[in-house]
């Protein structure tokens, strides 16, 4: 079979994120973020008919109470991929709120506290196990690899969906073909440099919808070559000659190999001349996928392994792998919950929070408790520990720590954005940690910021 042009395809958007506690001054924020980022946003309120007015018609809402287990439903979970829960106490000044309550929520003013609402202990303890209990099991299944194609079982739709590309299109001879047998597919032809070409290729037709890939680490071949190089190619847009993503591979004679291709190695190409500016591939909108033996690498760079004549690539499966290390549970908790009892400690000196923690119900207390229940959850986690949040614009570095002792103020807008990136980073897993803001405004290094902490534990 023999591909011609297809229609641009539709742009799908990537997964759909829960975010509970989607009302309040962080989870609004983050609900933004992930809708900027392409996200569907699915959000779990108390009450969707006082949430609409602040979130909008955009989100998928679903009405339930973390404090009331028999309120959260499987349903609730249908279609996610992840969590970021930002829920917590309702704390309130005392008497109520005032006219000056801006001043309150930017850390400028202080007045006395109180609990508005449910206990710390069904909020920050037991709410969070309630919610873990019905997350956990989808999440928990969500593959660490999956087969995109599986060429060791073909049928119908499998063999519908590849065909063959080669330089003919530009006026070359080569011929190709793929062949699918009972235990693997065989791309196989004869590649020629007549006529200015030296190209083969089988390709994929464009998927319906796009491939949703953005959980994944990157694309896993198993294959038996001849000794040449071959390109993965892969396409986040629609359109038949344009943008693709490339890694070459070499193979070894009549050997089965493992080859694995990080979304991140992906060269942005087009008619083998790489295109700089263009970005990372997105693999949340993957369009396509090709298999090539070219004469040119990239930039007019020979492929050093090529010979025209006759070639053969044997093809078990080709997946998507690394589906286990992003996390899928983000919490923002706070700083200071180990501090209250801590030995040693001069109250004077710490943030209203953890002076006051008995007082507030022990709510710093119940958050630790909280913090707990997810290590224990088996879900790959991120959990941000904030100092004192503010409605700053967020437009300063953030710095980080581990052991509970920082101090500072720190944005809710910066924290918000932190929760995503740590929902797409394989370097923020299993890390807990607090955050504050830097001084001055600056650039931010999301790549240091997470990859110099450790992983709870060690």
């Amino acid at each position: 079979m023999v591909f011609g042009r297809e229609q641009t395809a539709v742009r799908s958007p990537k997964g759909t994120i829960l975010v509970a506690g989607a009302t309040g001054g962080t989870g609004k924020r983050v609900v933004r973020q992930l809708q900027q980022r392409n996200y569907r946003v699915k959000v779990l309120v108390r009450s969707i008919e006082r949430a609409r007015p602040l979130l909008g018609d955009v989100v998928e809402y679903y009405e339930g109470d973390i404090t009331i287990p028999e309120s959260l439903k499987p349903e609730l979970m249908k279609g996610v991929q992840a969590v970021i829960c930002c829920t917590g106490t309702r704390v309130q000044p005392v008497g109520g709120d005032t006219s000056d309550r801006a001043k309150y929520y930017q850390g400028v003013k202080f007045y006395q506290p109180e609990i508005a609402e449910s206990t710390p202990e069904a909020v920050e303890c037991q709410g969070i196990k309630n919610l873990l209990a019905v997350a956990t099991q989808p999440l928990k299944t969500a593959p660490a690899e999956m087969f995109l194609f599986d060429f060791a079982n073909p049928d119908d739709d499998l063999q519908a969906t590849w065909g063959a590309v080669d330089d003919v299109v530009m006026g070359g001879i080569s011929e190709s073909g793929i062949r699918f047998g009972n235990d693997a597919a065989i791309f196989a032809g004869n590649v020629s440099t007549a006529n200015s070409g030296g190209f083969a290729s089988v390709r994929t037709r464009n998927f319906t919808p796009p491939l949703n890939l953005s959980g994944f680490e990157g694309i896993q071949l198993r294959v038996r070559g001849d000794g040449k190089r071959y390109k993965f190619i892969a396409r986040c847009e629609g359109k038949w000659d344009g943008l693709s993503y490339c890694s070459s591979f070499d193979t070894v004679y009549n050997t089965w190999q493992t080859v694995r291709i990080p979304f991140t190695h992906l060269i942005p190409v087009f008619r083998a001349k790489t295109v700089k500016d263009a970005g990372s591939f997105d693999p949340s909108c993957t369009y396509s996928m090709q298999l090539m033996l070219s004469k040119f690498e990239y930039d007019g760079e020979l492929n050093p392994q090529f010979q025209a004549g006759s070639f053969r690539l044997q093809i078990d499966s080709i997946k998507a792998y690394g589906g286990a290390t992003t996390p899928k549970w983000v919490m923002v908790s706070s700083a200071g919950v180990t501090r209250p009892g801590r030995p040693g400690l001069n109250l004077a000196e710490e943030p209203p929070a953890v002076r006051m923690n008995e007082m507030l119900g022990g709510i710093l207390t119940w958050k630790l408790r909280g913090e707990e229940v997810v290590h224990s959850s088996g879900l790959p986690y991120t959990i941000v520990r904030p100092c004192a949040l503010t409605e700053q614009p967020g437009d300063k570095p953030l710095y980080c720590e581990q052991g509970d002792t920082l101090k500072g103020q720190v944005s809710r807008e910066s924290i918000a954005r932190l929760c995503v990136e740590a929902l797409e980073r394989p370097e923020a897993c299993n890390k807990t940690f607090e955050v504050r803001e830097e001084d001055e405004s600056g650039e931010m290094c999301w790549d240091n910021l997470f990859a110099g902490l450790q992983v709870d534990g060690r």
